[in-house]
């Protein structure tokens, strides 16, 4: 499908009432055609022909026309009006739609910012052109061909005098159309960036100004600025080569008709109000020619607009659901990773990695940054695929799995914590929204989170800012493990999420999370030892590999990567060894 093609799609639901806005624009066209014919009588029969009771008449038949015209073209904006309100807002939601279906690897290459373009500037572009451009260009032409016609009714002479500025306007259009739609595409690409580099720095105002750098992001956004400075003037030079073209040539017919129709009234070759009526089309031939190049420029934003919005969204995920998925609405919790390994851009990341876990047991993961330990809670919840192995959620392969019955039955309380623009019961009951006040206030006693937040202005409906601003990271992540304990979830994934609060707190964490765990398969990774002793099963990675496993004491005895962490945790214990 090309991206015309599926913009179409949008469009056609509502070419009816574009039909009818297009016979109103028609009759507010035949309107206009009709009133230089009524000043041509006026001046030939009623001024020139003395024949004075035809003037009230005729003057109640403009009167007739404005009124018609006006009616005309206020129902048909509305009508346009409401076909591109209506074409955006059905395309925007699929778009974001798509754009909630997208998988990981995704938004690892496409920068909020272009995301937040599409949705914003380009499909502005696309509701002017539903709404104005589509009206006023067949408006235009109408206008163009009937003049022309009309004018050669009058005086075919004058008319072939004009209409050789035609073919020249023709070819000066088709020029401008080549040349500026290169313009707008890299004037969309600096738009995008523009937009990705401020969204990312208010986001993250709080490190510029942590490390007093905003000089440096001043001169940053200068030279980003300067990009879309120079995209859009680089645009407009190619455009305004061209406008001064259509206005000499709109110019050109006014002296035509001055000098060949003047010529030819005072010769007694035309009458005066033929004059007339020539020179009330003459606005209808010249206003085309005029606006020709403006409305190149909106065409052609509005196909640049289309071409960007249409290969954003054309992008299929690799991390689909199976046509045919296994239904297993509730799981159990038993887990295999068989022989799995995992590359990205021709680098390995999870190589030949093995275990089984069994239903209420616990994981603990250790190992260095970048060794791996989140990238298997990602193969598990199919964020990323498997390069090779298998992994099975009670015997069956999480591939065959629904995507959102696998992810529905998972809590995870990520590393990197995010928090909404909401109230603190808000964040908390996001994955379950429509349970009651105490279940949000007994996960919350589980992380230990009921004090702090009962302490806050408005207690559970205090607002917190974007991403969690103005609370401390320990209040974050233990808002985040109330968040995904909430889901009584099958499986529940901690990761790092104790490294912010202190120790008798994570110990209370604990001692919660004990009663859940003969219920719910849990996964822990953390660089802390006393997250990770109580564990079923530990598994020690580094570098994509699992280097040693099994429990805190059969690795505290082996004396390797786990025992040198634990020592120098532990310093004591050492000694005492």
């Amino acid at each position: 499908m090309t991206p015309m093609k599926w913009f179409y799609s949008f469009l056609k639901k509502y070419r009816w009432k574009m039909f009818f806005g297009m016979v109103l624009v028609t009759i507010l066209v035949a309107a206009s055609l009709f009133t230089p014919y009524i000043s041509k009588w006026i001046v030939d029969d009623v001024i020139a022909g003395g024949q004075r009771e035809k003037l009230p008449m005729l003057i109640g038949i403009l009167i007739g026309m404005v009124i018609i015209k006006g009616l005309c073209r206020f129902f048909s904006q509305v009508l346009f009006e409401q076909s591109s309100q209506s074409v955006l807002y059905n395309m925007r939601d699929k778009v974001y739609r798509k754009l909630l279906m997208e998988d990981f690897d995704f938004y690892n290459k496409n920068r909020t910012g272009d995301l937040m373009g599409r949705q914003t500037g380009d499909m502005d572009a696309i509701r002017h052109f539903v709404a104005y451009v589509i009206y006023i260009v067949y408006e235009n032409v109408l206008y163009l061909v009937f003049s022309v016609v009309l004018i050669f009714l009058v005086n075919y002479k004058l008319a072939l005098c004009m209409i050789v500025v035609i073919p020249i306007t023709a070819v000066v259009s088709y020029l401008q159309s080549v040349n500026v739609h290169p313009a707008f595409m890299k004037w969309r690409d600096a738009f995008s960036s523009l937009n990705s580099y401020v969204q990312e720095n208010i986001s993250g105002n709080r490190m510029v100004k942590a490390f007093a750098k905003e000089d440096y992001e001043l001169e940053r956004f200068t030279v980003e600025n300067d990009k879309y400075r120079d995209a859009e003037l680089n645009a407009a030079k190619v455009w305004s080569k061209y406008v001064p073209i259509f206005e000499l040539l709109s110019n050109i017919l006014t002296i035509v008709l001055m000098l060949v129709g003047g010529w030819q009234v005072i010769n007694d070759k035309m009458s005066l109000g033929d004059f007339v009526a020539v020179n009330g089309y003459l606005w209808m031939l010249t206003m085309p020619l005029r606006m020709a190049g403006w409305w190149i420029n909106d065409i052609q934003r509005f196909s640049a607009s289309v071409e960007k919005i249409y290969n954003t969204y054309k992008q299929e995920p690799d991390i689909k659901t199976p046509k045919n998925p296994v239904k297993h609405n509730k799981y159990h919790g038993d887990i295999v990773f068989d022989h799995v390994s995992y590359s990205a851009d021709d680098e390995d990341i999870i190589d030949d990695v093995s275990f089984k876990v069994k239903k209420g047991q616990t994981v603990g993961i250790l190992g260095t940054t970048g060794a791996g330990k989140s990238t298997l809670i990602n193969l598990l919840c199919r964020f990323y695929d498997v390069t090779s192995g298998t992994i099975t959620v009670d015997g069956i392969n999480v591939k065959d799995l629904d995507l959102y019955e696998l992810r529905n039955n998972i809590g995870i309380a990520m590393q990197d914590v995010f928090l909404f623009s909401d109230t603190i019961e808000g964040n908390i009951s996001y994955g379950k929204p429509d349970c009651s006040f105490e279940e949000v206030k007994r996960v919350a006693k589980m992380a230990d989170a009921n004090i702090f937040i009962k302490n806050m202005p408005e207690g559970y409906d205090t607002m917190i800012g974007e991403k969690g601003v103005g609370l401390s990271g320990g209040q974050k992540q233990r808002i985040s493990l109330a968040r995904a304990l909430l889901k009584d979830p099958s499986i529940l994934v901690l990761d790092d999420t104790t490294s912010a609060v202190d120790m008798e707190t994570e110990s209370y964490i604990q001692r919660q999370l004990e009663n859940i765990n003969h219920t719910c398969t849990t996964f822990i990774i953390a660089y802390r030892i006393s997250s990770l002793r109580d564990s079923d099963l530990i598994l020690v990675m580094d570098r994509g590999k699992i280097i040693e496993r099994g429990t805190h004491e059969e690795l505290i005895k082996k004396g390797g990567y786990y025992a040198t962490v634990y020592y120098h945790q532990y310093p004591m214990a050492k000694r005492v060894s």
